[in-house]
């Protein structure tokens, strides 16, 4: 078997080249944005649009002019994007979806049990044939049911159990209220006629390990949140996945120096890896990339496994949106701000639709950072990114951020 024993350093580059995080490696277009979630399987959604909603942010660091309205074309239009449950609610390629066919399997098992769904369900199909596209506030009823986080009415019930089960899938969204239609509708046949391609349970494992590995690039087997989602995968699945890809060749072993556990990465990415080994084994620690920066969403695929970015990156961030405002360490939707290989700062945006006005209302820098030309130029470009993101018309920054965290040479070079 072949594996690796590369520095902390080599490891990070190697993440932030596998997730694209390096200037100048894809173009601003739609291609890209495809070419990156079938490289990384998915991205998270999350209904939360402080400053954009997540999937937005994790494109727009890395997509050049990045916005929205690119992916919205990919999901509704082209469909070759789908939202769906693959890391909680994700996006990911619509040809994957043969492979999801046991989650489906598992929730109507779960769900056809239910008489009060399922009475419903026959009024929703009745509903969708004679109207199409609809959404929970479509549908007549006020009748609750327990669900999910709390109760629910009926009807949206239903249709998020059809959802589950693969019969409806997501036609658009208004903001964040989903319309559903009959996936038979919008999906083309030949993917919906392709079976399983994973026929036994561990081809199941081996296949969604694979996946995972690729979504974050460099993983180890230990539990965290970057092995969320897969049904029955516990720690012995998981284990046993990892040798039989080790055996086949399918993953590499990677050992990092100053870290007890192994690291795997896919076999398909070893090149890259090697690539970066013969580079900075030429150039040693002078040895670097590009200097840009750039705000990453709370759920990047980068940070998926928080422990493994304190571990390389010597960064601690915890996502404090569903803390009370008493226990938070920052602040409610804090992102991360990446420059080169390592973390500067962190920012918290808040987007005012209405004035189209992006603000920052608090600034930390990491212990040692502070600005210089080069960072400044940096951040600048980064701040710029964002607005378009989020459709800002301008960035400003309150006061005492400003006074408190050294930002005056930053505002002068914002454009007005």
């Amino acid at each position: 078997m072949i594996n690796y024993l590369i520095t902390k350093k080599q490891a990070r580059l190697f993440l932030l080249q596998h997730q694209q995080l390096n200037p100048s490696i894809l173009s601003g277009s739609k291609q890209s944005i495809y070419d990156y979630i079938r490289r990384v399987g998915c991205i998270q959604y999350d209904p939360l649009s402080i400053t954009g909603h997540n999937h937005e942010l994790v494109l727009q660091a890395r997509i050049p002019g990045f916005t929205p309205e690119l992916v919205q074309e990919l999901l509704y239009q082209d469909r070759l994007l789908i939202d769906g449950w693959d890391k909680n609610m994700s996006i990911y390629c619509t040809e994957d979806w043969p492979y999801f066919q046991r989650s489906r399997e598992l929730a109507t098992s779960r769900y056809e049990r239910n008489s009060e769904i399922m009475a419903t369900v026959e009024r929703v199909r009745r509903e969708l044939t004679e109207r199409g596209p609809l959404s929970s506030l479509d549908l007549e009823g006020k009748d609750k049911i327990n669900w999910a986080w709390a109760p629910a009415r009926l009807s949206r019930a239903a249709l998020e159990s059809m959802y589950f089960w693969g019969e409806l899938v997501i036609h658009h969204r208004v903001h964040t209220r989903r319309y559903y239609d009959f996936t038979t509708r919008l999906l083309p046949e030949s993917i919906l006629e392709r079976q399983d391609p994973n026929e036994t349970e561990d081809q199941y494992y081996d296949w969604y390990v694979l996946r995972r590995i690729g979504s974050i690039g460099l993983q180890w087997n230990r539990s965290g949140d970057g092995w969320l989602g897969i049904n029955g995968l516990k720690s012995k699945e998981r284990t046993g996945a990892v040798q039989r890809l080790l055996h086949t060749d399918k993953i590499r072993e990677v050992n990092v120096e100053g870290i007890k556990l192994p690291f795997y990465i896919r076999s398909i990415d070893a090149p890259v890896l090697e690539g970066i080994l013969e580079e900075t084994n030429e150039h040693g620690e002078d040895y670097s990339i590009t200097s840009t920066a750039t705000a990453l969403a709370p759920l990047d695929n980068l940070l998926w496994d928080r422990e493994l970015i304190k571990q390389l990156f010597d960064f601690e961030y915890r996502w404090e949106v569903y803390k009370p405002a008493a226990e938070r360490q920052y602040g409610y939707y804090v992102l991360p701000l990446l420059y080169g290989d390592r973390f500067v700062a962190r920012i918290e945006p808040v987007m005012d639709k209405k004035s189209g006005i992006l603000t920052i209302i608090n600034w930390w820098w990491e212990l040692g950072e502070s600005l210089s030309p080069e960072l400044t130029l940096a951040i600048r470009d980064a701040m710029i990114s964002l607005a378009r993101c989020v459709r800002a018309n301008s960035v400003q920054f309150l006061p005492e951020v400003v006074t408190k965290s050294g930002l005056q040479e930053l505002i002068i070079m914002m454009p007005e």
